[in-house]
């Protein structure tokens, strides 16, 4: 991967819901401006959720996210309504895309009562608006005209309905719309950027703990698990905050850290270190430097770093027989050696003394039943965005399933979770 190119878990990701034929597809298209989606006029065309990385004026980099319909039929249609249940939860802002003549119905004010629940910002976007005569004056303007203005074949609403959702401010969130013609699309995409939150939130990876000038040590090893010829994306992360700060960045193998160390002419203010040679590096770096994981980093900024140190606990608590459910964000392949399937596992043994019994799930498989689970073990989250990997830590705390990070798991078992936290003790204080 390119240090220039966005990574899919920094994108906003827009996800287009709907009904079979409502027009997902055409309307992805227009937004793109390219054949992302297949077109057709058979129903259920889309039967997988289908991904695409763009850049998307005004917004920038973003994820494209076209869905099933939530009217699919049969049991593989129940299927596909649930990969696109399942895409709202990592679903920055959603569109609601209804055929202008049809109307909404019951399903898609479940989508809408489920987008405010979990508060997605979204939009109703009426498409087909070619087929069902130019909207009211309002709506020429890209917003929705008042609903009893409405043409007859369009939905018909009850006093009661017009009144919650006035309450709602639902009409601030409609907009009428033509795939066929493009008619309001650039307002789509205008009304889609409005609905983004601006940057400068806070979430920094490392810059907010270190200053311009200062000198960052990081610790990567290279071994079978290491994709050749690059760095892994947390690394790079890493590094370019670390630019982004005005501070320096000095790169290792842990073999190397202490020829480092010794050659530097002045101290690092901070050591980062793969977790999987955390114990090493922490014999190496003396105990007035700070120093922490990307890991670590990651709990921090893509999840609850508390709430990890405070689901490591569970691993003095572990029995033989315990289910332990150890996830991971992306699909890489697994080789000899691995940190999730292998090297983690046999951590665990090893502190515990005890045989737990050990599930995997990888990138977009997360149950939605934890109540089975001792613990749950999860990686950086570097390849999902912030809600989706909130929402898995949601879910935990909601069961009641204690849930750390790999790095935190690591820092815990090999007893100096206390030193590698300590970069972020303001955030305890």
């Amino acid at each position: 991967m390119s240090l220039s190119q966005t990574p899919s878990g920094e994108r906003v990701h827009i996800g287009f819901f709907g009904k079979r034929n409502a027009g997902k597809s055409s309307l992805v298209n227009a937004v793109t401006g390219q054949d992302l989606a297949i077109v057709s006029e058979v129903k259920g065309t889309t039967t997988d959720p289908v991904y695409k990385s763009m850049e998307l004026l005004p917004l920038g980099p973003v994820m494209i996210i076209d869905t099933p319909g939530i009217d699919d039929e049969g049991e593989l249609g129940e299927k596909r309504i649930g990969k696109s249940r399942q895409i709202l939860n990592k679903t920055d802002i959603a569109v609601l895309v209804v055929d202008a003549a049809a109307g909404k119905g019951e399903q898609e004010e479940e989508l809408i009562h489920i987008f405010r629940k979990k508060n997605i910002p979204y939009l109703i976007a009426y498409n087909k608006t070619d087929l069902t005569g130019e909207p009211e004056t309002g709506a020429a303007k890209g917003e929705p005209g008042r609903r009893s203005d409405r043409d007859e074949n369009r939905e018909q609403w009850t006093e009661a309905a017009r009144e919650q959702e006035r309450e709602a401010g639902a009409e601030r969130h409609e907009i009428w719309v033509s795939a066929a013609t493009g008619y309001h699309i650039h307002e789509l995409k205008e009304r889609i950027a409005g609905l983004v939150t601006p940057e400068g939130d806070g979430r920094r990876l490392v810059a907010d703990l270190i200053k311009p000038s200062d000198l960052v040590v990081l610790v990567i090893p290279v071994d079978k698990a290491a994709p050749k010829g690059r760095l892994i994306l947390p690394q790079q992360q890493v590094i370019r905050d670390i630019l982004d700060t005005g501070a320096s960045a000095v790169m290792c193998r842990e073999n190397e850290l202490e020829t480092v160390l010794s050659s530097l002419s002045r101290q690092p203010r901070l050591v980062i270190t793969d977790s999987q040679v955390f114990a090493a590096v922490d014999k190496m770096v003396p105990d007035h430097i700070l120093m922490t994981s990307f890991s670590i980093l990651f709990a921090r900024y893509k999840g609850d770093l508390r709430q990890a140190c405070q689901g490591a606990r569970a691993l003095k608590t572990v029995e033989d027989g315990d289910r332990i459910l150890i996830s991971e964000g992306c699909t890489h392949h697994r080789q000899c050696g691995d940190i999730g399937t292998q090297k983690l596992p046999a951590w665990i043994r090893e502190y515990t003394g005890r045989e737990p019994e050990f599930v995997f799930t990888s990138g977009t498989e997360f149950p939605e039943d934890l109540s089975g689970y001792h613990m749950v073990i999860h990686c950086g989250g570097c390849m999902l965005n912030e809600r989706e990997m909130k929402y898995r830590l949601r879910m935990a705390v909601d069961q009641n399933v204690p849930m750390t990070n790999y790095g935190i798991a690591i820092a815990c078992m090999t007893k100096i979770l206390d030193r590698s936290i300590r970069p972020f003790t303001a955030l305890f204080s």
